[in-house]
């Protein structure tokens, strides 16, 4: 993959001296955002890592070259350019032979920070098993990144409209351990409460870094996920939230939304309904993972 891979050079440096790094997924540039809150938010992630003492390498591929760190012009690219695939594991073949454009998912991120040496990845939430999957088997390449790619995720958990009991039975059977940051209960992206309660807290970033370490040193295979909840301040009434993403899914059933445009729709959706209000929680949950991540990361450098 050397061949279509291009580190950029603060991040090539930071690995060469084991100084901490956090990858960043595009998607949420190009799909998760309208502009310019994406690019807003997409530097104010990168700032927060930087203060954090870690360096951010936002992960893309323009033109069909796979890119680890942007600068602030290439974001501003993605956060306003139309003709951006989301790519997946299945999509690399296609978006780089043909020199096309493309913005990560969780997945692609995170194979492509196992491929620049990367252990660490900040995100908004992983994507999981699908409500009503036992007829669609709509279930998030997520899930399978998590199995088999060693790369710590940190999230606000899972997607709150997914189907979280199902999400956390996959994992669990895939070996994949899900850590409660300061929690026993696993958070519900929008909301600190979902009503499933998590194996493990981990009350420091150093412990879970101890954990990580632990796991990969014995030559187990497969990503850790750090669920960290929204901050109290910005959290949402779960009720409300659960409501309105029903009420989102029923939209999406009837004009027909299926497979990878599901989440985008319904993420707008939400939006729509909540007038803003859940545009303005995803924002500060981002914010909240990437501190946490630059703090994971500088910890389990030391470690190694």
């Amino acid at each position: 993959m050397n061949l279509y891979l291009d580190i950029h050079k603060d991040v090539q440096k930071a690995l060469a001296e084991n100084r901490p790094v956090v990858a960043l997924e595009s998607t949420i540039i190009s799909y998760g955002m309208p502009y310019p809150e994406n690019v807003s938010m997409a530097l104010r992630v990168e700032e927060i890592i930087r203060k954090e003492g870690a360096v951010p390498a936002t992960i893309a591929i323009l033109n069909g070259r796979i890119k680890v760190g942007l600068d602030k012009e290439e974001i501003e690219f993605l956060a306003k350019s139309k003709d951006v695939f989301k790519v997946s594991k299945r999509d690399f073949g296609y978006v780089l032979s043909q020199k096309r454009t493309g913005a990560t998912t969780v997945s692609a991120t995170m194979l492509i920070a196992e491929m620049a040496g990367i252990k660490v990845f900040a995100t908004g939430g992983i994507g999981g098993v699908h409500r009503g999957a036992q007829e669609t088997f709509d279930i998030s390449r997520d899930l399978e990144e998590l199995a088999n790619v060693n790369v710590a995720v940190v999230c606000a958990g899972a997607k709150s409209i997914l189907d979280l009991g199902l999400t956390l039975e996959f994992l669990e059977t895939k070996g994949v351990e899900v850590l409660g940051y300061q929690t026993k209960e696993l958070p519900a992206f929008y909301s600190r409460e979902s009503g499933f309660d998590l194996d493990y807290e981990m009350n420091s970033p150093e412990d879970i870094a101890k954990l990580i370490h632990a796991k990969w040193a014995l030559g187990l295979t497969g990503g850790v996920v750090v669920a960290n909840p929204i901050p109290k301040a910005h959290s949402m009434d779960s009720k409300l939230i659960h409501n309105v993403i029903d009420q989102a899914l029923n939209d999406a059933k009837k004009v027909g939304i299926k497979g990878k445009d599901t989440t985008p729709y319904l993420l707008s959706k939400i939006k729509e309904i909540t007038k803003g209000e859940s545009l303005y929680a995803n924002l500060e949950l981002v914010y909240n993972n990437a501190k946490l991540a630059a703090q994971i990361a500088k910890f389990y450098v030391m470690i190694e």
